[in-house]
């Protein structure tokens, strides 16, 4: 694993999030609306994904972003056409 991703692992740590690993999506992966029981965080490492959350807002995040969704927020989401990778962080 990169430097960069044990440090942003290691960040995630240190701010609660006691689940940390990375996930890879196939390219245009959909995901229906859903909840998370726990908060969740998403910090993008390639690629991008689309998140649309239940007050409307579509955002797009790259490289380097950081998406946070607060345990039973209801949301959707959609891979780039390159997949994307993350780190996902819950807690």
């Amino acid at each position: 694993m990169s430097a960069r991703v044990d440090a942003l692992r290691a960040q995630l740590i240190e701010e609660g999030f006691t689940r940390v690993f990375v996930h890879s999506d196939q390219p245009d992966k959909v995901y229906d609306a859903h909840t998370h029981p726990t908060d969740h965080v998403q910090i993008v490492l390639e690629g991008w994904i689309e998140i649309s959350a239940e007050d409307g807002t579509v955002r797009r995040y790259g490289p380097g972003e950081r998406c946070d969704v607060p345990a039973g927020a209801s949301h959707a989401a959609v891979a780039g056409p390159e997949g994307c990778t993350y780190l996902i962080g819950e807690r």
